[in-house]
């Protein structure tokens, strides 16, 4: 067994993983499949969780195991703040949905460490925060890869910077932007209980550790933060209206006790889908923006709707822009899910050391 984490000066470029829950233990496992398959990538340095920082001296799964062993309860450790384990050229990828780990985002890029996270509280909570975030990597030569933060890797946020840098101007984007919820709403029929399908749905690792964080609105606010500041609409957090789907007594529990109690879902949704059902429309989970503000909630489509298509976990977003004025431009792919999380971090990660 190897020690507890001692981080070494190192002239060469590392890589380091914060999290190692589902989406970090993903990322562990393509990591080693892509060096298998003969990739070149930076050398796994160290991985960390709030409990304990681990040297890869063995291998990255086998310090991954460890680290996932440490005692629950231990004393909350940071050792991203230590600025002795992130150097000029290292590349740290964020797979933790940790508000004091995001505040790190604009540090590191600014000391020249990249960043590229799954976390959507970087570019999706403050507009402060996010602007810093913009500038630092700006003002420095660090890259802040985000491609997992919306959409698992879709070219979502890519598309549209693109669209941007080349003169467009974005209107309006609106979507199906929880994979999660997305998956609920495909397979919820009004037969078997709502709470049963979301058990289903968080044991498959379709949404956040707290389930209520998907139902609530508040991944797809944040994922609709992000999309319109890379749209050049600097979006507050307050300017989104959100229409959520936990009723307030869930809402109040704790965690461990509102899992207990999903069951508390049950009836409004079962009232949602006979409401649909004789309008002969389905549900849909839908977030969009535009120049005015945003909003978020369970809509009523036509079956026929561009955004009542797709399958499973599919994110289905349309752009309406200067060049999409007359036919939106739709992107639609798998939008959850740790394996394509954890490619899409992958892909930023080669993307950075092969510039």
């Amino acid at each position: 067994m190897s020690a507890v984490l001692n981080l070494p000066l190192a002239a060469h470029r590392k890589l380091a993983l914060l999290g190692t829950g589902t989406v970090g233990t993903a990322f562990v496992q393509r990591y080693a499949a892509l060096q298998d398959r003969g990739v070149t990538l930076p050398s796994f340095s160290w991985l960390a969780n709030s409990r304990t920082a681990r040297a890869c001296e063995q291998t990255p799964a086998d310090e991954l195991a460890q680290a996932n062993l440490a005692a629950r309860g231990a004393v909350a450790l940071q050792p991203w703040a230590e600025a002795e384990g992130l150097q000029r050229g290292d590349v740290v990828v964020d797979a933790t949905a940790s508000d004091d780990v995001a505040n790190w985002h604009e540090q590191w890029l600014a000391r020249g460490v990249h960043v590229v996270t799954a976390n959507k509280l970087g570019q999706g909570a403050q507009l402060a925060r996010a602007q810093a975030i913009a500038d630092s990597g700006q003002q420095g030569d660090a890259r802040y890869g985000d491609s997992a933060t919306v959409g698992a890797g879709l070219p979502l946020l890519s598309s549209l910077r693109a669209l941007v840098a080349g003169g467009d101007r974005i209107h309006r984007v609106e979507g199906v932007l929880s994979g999660s919820l997305a998956w609920l709403f495909h397979h919820y029929d009004g037969q078997r209980p709502f709470s049963a399908w979301v058990r289903e749905a968080a044991e498959a690792g379709y949404t956040e550790p707290d389930p209520r964080v998907d139902l609530s609105g508040e991944d797809v606010r944040r994922k609709l933060l992000i999309l319109a500041r890379a749209s050049g609409i600097a979006l507050r957090a307050e300017q989104v209206q959100v229409a959520s789907l936990v009723p307030e007594a869930l809402a109040a529990l704790p965690p461990a006790e509102a899992l207990a109690q999903l069951s508390l879902l049950d009836a409004p949704l079962q009232q949602y889908w006979q409401q649909a059902n004789d309008q002969g429309g389905c549900l849909r989970f839908v977030g969009g923006f535009d120049h005015d503000g945003a909003s978020v909630g369970l809509r009523v489509l036509p079956r026929d709707h561009p955004l009542a298509g797709g399958a499973q976990t599919d994110n289905r977003v349309a752009i309406h822009s200067d060049r999409y004025h007359a036919q939106p431009l739709l992107i639609q792919g798998p939008g959850a899910g740790a394996e394509v999380t954890a490619a899409a971090l992958l892909d930023d990660v080669l993307a950075i050391v092969r510039r």
